[in-house]
């Protein structure tokens, strides 16, 4: 019966975030019904001492990276600098090889750390005309957008500053560069094996006659000319630093602070009480923090005279979204601190416990929680929430670097998680005016093929020692 308890909570939640309706709010409703079911003297106890706890201790660690990446991505977008990088994909890749393009360029505002819902509102204008330009069915760019935003950028090469790679680095206190050459091999198989597989669709789709398609949505923003844009190596620039900055702070922060840093009544005179701080946990987060400011910084220092007239107004739509996306996952984190609570989810973890292999074992816990809620980050952070020690345990045991179980559990994170209530699947889909039966075969497609990648790396490690 405890089983079915959790089960019920995590189906109901499931068809929640489904039928679009706000986990903010259905989360918590979800979790203390399931208490409701277990224990009934336990609801507000549970809600101030275990959901509540849960969901601010993610919002303080988190939101600034979600903020900061939002409000970048915006400014990227508003300089004119991610249109200025789709012409220079188009002109060096070339529109004959629209995938190709639509992919990288996806790949590298991911990586550059430009929110994946920016993205997909960014690029999708350029896309669509690409697609029509070459005759390429339009239902199948979602698949294509898909596999360069929501794939091996977000999760898996390393130093990607996207909210799934950072997450583990609080509970294994790894950095987000964890095992860069398994990381590299992973990157390069899913990209590989998902442009061959949209060739492969794109190919067989044209054979039959099939054409771009009636095109009845209006375009977002009207592509701009590429004369009127800022050149391309200054478009990239805030992505270069981004990436630079990241992995230069994160060497340096260990070195200014050491392991830990305390404030005391010499510092700040206002202090009731020292405040000690472990410095290894938060390294990764402070790193992405500060190379996204830094990128902001020069956005603003190189471009001003073209986001100043929508600086407000596209801050504020920036500010909103990063909210919105933070208490999102922040309530689907309490949700997961109280379902492991309960003595269904004890079931359920030892019985995962049964499967022998540490990195299979946290794969499929990780992959099988984000499928079933919906989110790569809500997913893993049910699983970590829940499972962590026992993960970390189990790797100490088998000689396993965390670093290797910090890259298998965030590529795992985003291998399930786009099934069809999926936040970015519904909004990729709303943006492009498609629909789940036009084109969603497409994105699961990537989607299995991210799944089997973690696998492969798996598989990788244990052949090669990789690390």
């Amino acid at each position: 019966m405890s089983f079915l308890i959790v089960l019920a909570a995590l189906a109901f939640l499931m068809l929640a975030a489904y039928r679009g309706y706000s986990v903010i709010l259905f989360a918590p409703i979800a979790a203390l019904g399931a208490v409701l079911l277990t224990e009934p003297g336990a609801v507000a106890p549970v809600f101030s001492g275990i959901f509540m706890e849960k969901m601010v201790g993610f919002v303080k660690l988190y939101f600034p990276v979600f903020l900061l990446g939002a409000v970048f991505g915006k400014l990227v977008e508003l300089a004119g600098f991610s249109e200025s990088i789709v012409h220079a994909a188009i002109r060096y890749i070339g529109r004959t090889r629209a995938n190709a393009v639509i992919v990288a360029v996806c790949a590298l505002l991911t990586y550059g750390g430009v929110s994946l819902f920016v993205v997909v509102f960014a690029v999708y204008p350029f896309a669509a005309e690409l697609y029509r330009q070459s005759g390429i069915p339009k239902r199948l760019m979602p698949g294509a957008i898909a596999l360069g935003a929501f794939s091996f950028t977000m999760d898996t090469l390393p130093g990607t500053p996207q909210i799934q790679n950072i997450i583990p680095t609080t509970f294994f206190q790894t950095t987000g560069w964890a095992a860069p050459s398994l990381s590299i091999v992973g990157a390069i198989a899913t990209a590989v094996t998902g442009l061959v597989y949209l060739e492969w669709r794109r190919r067989s789709v044209m054979a039959k006659g099939e054409g771009y398609g009636v095109d009845d949505d209006k375009p977002r923003q009207a592509p701009g000319t590429p004369q009127a844009l800022p050149h391309p190596l200054l478009s990239l620039a805030p992505l270069v630093l981004v990436g630079v900055a990241n992995f230069a702070l994160t060497a340096a922060i260990t070195k200014w602070y050491g392991t830990s840093y305390t404030l005391d009544g010499s510092l700040l005179p206002g202090l009731q009480k020292p405040v000690d701080l472990a410095i290894k946990p938060v390294v990764g987060i402070w790193a992405v923090e500060g190379a996204l400011l830094l990128g902001i910084l020069l956005v603003c220092a190189t471009a001003f005279h073209r986001i100043r007239a929508s600086f407000a107004e596209g801050t504020k739509s920036a500010v909103g979204g990063a909210l919105l996306a933070a208490m999102n996952t922040a309530s689907e984190y309490g949700f997961g601190g109280v379902i492991a609570a309960l003595p269904g989810f004890i079931a359920v973890s030892h019985s995962l416990r049964s499967i022998p292999d540490p990195l299979v074992n946290a794969a499929i816990s990780v992959t099988t929680l984000a499928g079933i809620t919906g989110s790569a980050s809500g997913g893993m952070s049910i699983a970590l929430a829940a499972m962590a020690d026992s993960f970390i345990a189990l790797c100490n045991q088998a000689g396993i670097p965390l670093e290797v179980l910090h890259r298998v559990v965030a590529m795992a994170s985003g291998g399930m998680d786009t099934l069809p209530h999926n936040g970015a699947v519904i909004t990729l889909l709303a943006v492009t005016g498609l629909t789940h039966k036009q084109s969603y075969r497409d994105i699961f497609g990537i989607t299995v093929i991210k799944t089997l990648a973690v696998f492969f790396v798996i598989a990788v490690y244990y052949m090669t020692g990789l690390v």
